[in-house]
């Protein structure tokens, strides 16, 4: 709450003096002489005396209040305007049975899969960008819009949380998942319209090529980000067998050159990432290369609260009035 005329306050030094002058220079007059004051101990007051206090105190609340409303009150609403030019990212995610591989690992997690690793970082980078529409599609042997672009972000990472290695089939289609990702963000108006595609192996089904794709994506102005997740070499990977779940090694099969070429079509960086600690990296790395300026104006909006001040002190100097003009106000 603040004031926008405070020097009105001053006016409150003013108050006991036109107090006195109006209830208490009367009184101080008015004597009455007995040369015994004990026959009157045995009198009960009227109502009309036990009353008398009260014009006093109207009047001074209503003085009070009345100083208060012209000092105008006011709350302030701290309100900002963002103006940026807006960046479309759609996060293309690997979720073929492969992402379940344990070869990724954090402080509190020695054996994290790879999906499992991806959400984290993903997790973080959506945070850092608050102002720009965010969608995830993810693909295996078909691609699926898992969240559409949006600025709900905690809406998003929900969705996203839902899915695992191989809920999308066996199979990892990345020209499709390309095209869907592409599709997404055909009609967007965004100055600045970003894939960032997240892969552990290479394109082993599906009607379009990833090549085809990528110049698709070019042709529409979508850069493409590609990410390489995945350890070199033979790398852990649980399976279910008719004897329960068992540790398998697997060979990673990153095709570093399909994803190199996409970047290169797009105009967009192929990244490489063998543990967790890289990953992280890549992506602020690819949240720097892509901010834009923001620019923020701030102001404060001021609704008056000086309304309440002013019924009150009405209705008290009114009170006050009327209640002078009965027997109160002619009483000593």
């Amino acid at each position: 709450m603040t004031l926008s005329h405070p020097w009105f306050l001053l006016l409150l030094l003013l108050v006991p003096l036109l107090l006195w002058l109006r209830h208490y220079r009367r009184a101080a007059k008015a004597t009455v002489r007995f040369s015994d004051g004990r026959a009157l101990e045995s009198l009960r007051p009227s109502l009309a005396i036990r009353l008398m206090p009260l014009l006093p105190v109207l009047y001074a609340i209503g003085l009070v209040a009345l100083i208060i409303a012209l000092a105008r009150p006011q709350k302030g609403l701290a309100e900002s305007v963002v103006r940026t030019e807006a960046v479309d990212i759609v996060l293309l995610v690997d979720i073929s049975p492969s992402m379940n591989a344990l070869d990724f690992a954090t402080s509190s997690e020695p054996r994290l899969n790879r999906l499992g690793a991806v959400k984290k970082v993903v997790e973080r980078f959506v945070k850092q960008r608050e102002n720009d529409r965010i969608g995830i599609v993810g693909f295996a042997a078909l691609p699926y819009s898992i969240a559409p672009l949006t600025l709900d972000h905690g809406w998003l990472l929900q969705q996203m949380s839902r899915f695992n290695p191989g809920d999308l089939g066996d199979g990892t289609a990345i020209g499709n998942g390309i095209a869907s990702a592409v599709n997404r963000l055909r009609d967007s108006k965004a100055k600045s319209k970003l894939i960032v595609l997240l892969t552990d192996g290479a394109n082993n089904m599906g009607e379009i090529t990833p090549i085809n794709a990528a110049q698709a994506a070019k042709a529409l102005g979508i850069k493409i980000y590609t990410v390489g997740s995945a350890k070199a070499g033979m790398v852990p990977i649980p399976v279910q067998t008719p004897w329960g779940e068992r540790v398998q090694m697997m060979q990673s099969d990153v095709d570093d050159g399909t994803l190199t070429e996409i970047a290169r079509i797009t105009g967009g960086v192929f990244f490489r990432a063998e543990d967790f600690a890289q990953l992280q990296k890549i992506y602020d790395q690819i949240d720097k290369m892509e901010k834009t300026a923001i620019e923020v104006e701030q102001y404060t909006r001021f609704e008056e609260r000086f309304q309440p001040f002013l019924w009150i002190a009405i209705g008290c100097l009114l009170l006050e009035r009327i209640l002078s003009l009965t027997r109160l106000g002619r009483l000593p």
